[in-house]
């Protein structure tokens, strides 16, 4: 620890304080916590799930763990710094984080989590407090109570912060997944749209209540596996119809109040995954496509109907065009990026293709086939435009040049048909998916009289 220069406290939970640092070789700050319990071994050290986990994970919104350190029987984890946590932002806000700025922060909390949950861990402690901010970019950090997904029940009841506790956890189901991080992550989305907790509870009890009075109580159909939880407990659900999210939230967009909406689902099972999740309307304007992508979509435009005569513009003859689909994604995928969907007929891309071998004969002129052509069929060796024939072969793609300098295009019609060399027929369309997440109307019900402010909640940081 003598190369590192504590600055302050930034922070202090159940487990330990966090401090800022400063690396006096490098100058570089970072962020230490100190853990309160004392370690006399580095096989204890070394087998903490923080540890465990963090050492799995790589990805640029998961917190790095730079180093682990144990002096004096104390243990130190040293992590990259990171200016705030998300609560700190929330609770000194006045004014509504634009909807631009929240999506930004979710889209990325949820391709760490993806990351996570595909690499078998779950974190079981979301919340803001647990969330850090440097400007634009947001980290999920605190590991202490990650668990593997393959790991044996029975799990521990108390997970994280009540507000942000799924009702299978408040319920003490024995086994539970990475549906709690979803839960918990539609709580904070709420919450960074209306700078309020969406679920205040003040204990188990109250916090069901207060989740019942939002979503309504779960019924046979909707969560029968919960209605066994409470009875086993000896816990009886109140009867409340609910509120639909945009009374509780009336800046946020139908897209928002939906997928909080799928992610508030009372069952687990039908909770969207991380990977679901980025593929929700909500987070469409988050996606890039790169150039080599639209190029190969841009080659599989949906072809002419048999028989129309089409007429190319003179500047379409070195350019295609591309376009981005506002259709909604797939829920079903395996990469976000990867399955987004393109498609003619939104806003036109131009973009650059290479040309094949006969259109480089023509670049002045493209007539597009009116009928379809036979299957092509390889040249023999005695052919006349076969390789293989030597000058016979030039002199064949001479004449084809000079036929094609000869067309003229106008705009009513072609005035020389194509030939078969020139003519080929186009690709058939892609298909465009769409999205089959939950629709808004589940969280239809009666308004409430009040929405209460945030200023009256007190919270607990646990560490």
């Amino acid at each position: 620890m003598d190369r590192y220069k504590i600055i302050k406290e930034v922070g202090d939970g159940t487990f330990g304080s966090v401090y800022r640092a400063l690396n006096k070789q490098t100058g570089e700050v970072v962020a230490i916590k100190k853990m309160k319990r004392k370690y006399y071994s580095w096989e204890e050290c070394i087998n903490l799930r923080e540890v465990k986990s963090l050492r799995k994970m790589n990805h640029p919104n998961i917190v790095k763990l730079k180093e682990v350190i144990r002096e004096n029987d104390i243990l130190y984890f040293v992590f990259e710094y990171m200016e705030c946590n998300l609560y700190q932002l929330i609770k000194d806000k006045v004014k509504l984080f634009p909807e631009a700025e929240v999506r930004n922060w979710c889209f990325q909390v949820f391709q760490a989590l993806a990351y996570m949950h595909q690499r078998g861990y779950f974190h079981r402690d979301l919340k803001p407090e647990n969330l850090l901010v440097t400007k634009d970019l947001i980290k999920v950090a605190d590991f202490g109570l990650a668990r593997e997904v393959c790991s044996q029940p029975p799990y521990t009841e108390y997970v994280s912060t009540r507000w942000y506790r799924a009702p299978e956890v408040l319920l003490q189901s024995p086994s539970y997944n990475s549906a709690v991080d979803m839960w918990a992550m539609g709580g904070i989305m709420a919450e960074l749209l209306s700078l309020r907790p969406l679920f205040p509870g003040s204990s188990e009890a109250d916090e069901i209540y207060k989740i019942c009075s939002v979503i309504g109580s779960p019924t046979q159909k909707s969560w029968a596996e919960g209605l066994q939880l409470a009875n086993s407990i000896n816990y009886q659900f109140p009867q409340l119809p609910g509120v639909h999210l945009s009374v509780l939230i009336p800046s946020a967009s139908d897209d928002a109040t939906n997928l909080i909406s799928s992610l508030c689902s009372w069952d687990p099972n039908k909770r969207p995954t991380a990977a679901e999740a980025l593929q929700h309307p909500f987070f469409q304007s988050c996606y890039y496509v790169p150039p080599s992508l639209r190029a190969r979509t841009a080659i599989t435009r949906t072809p002419p109907s048999v028989g129309t005569k089409t007429t190319l513009e003179q500047r379409s003859t070195r350019r295609y065009s591309g376009t981005f689909s506002d259709t909604k994604p797939l829920r079903n995928f395996s990469s976000a990026k990867a399955n987004t969907t393109l498609s003619p007929g939104v806003v036109p891309k131009k973009l650059e293709m290479d040309h094949q071998a006969t259109n480089k004969l023509d670049k002045s002129v493209k007539v597009v086939a009116k009928q379809p052509q036979p299957k092509y069929r390889p040249p023999a060796r005695n052919s006349p435009t076969s390789l293989y024939t030597g000058g016979r072969a030039l002199r064949g793609v001479s004449d084809a040049t000079e036929k094609l300098a000869q067309l003229t295009v106008s705009t009513g019609k072609v005035v020389a048909p194509p030939s078969k060399q020139q003519a080929s027929a186009p690709p058939p369309r892609m298909k465009a998916g769409g999205w089959h997440g939950h629709t808004t109307d589940g969280f239809l019900g009666r308004p409430t009289h009040e929405i209460p402010s945030a200023r009256n909640h007190s919270r607990r940081v646990a560490g």
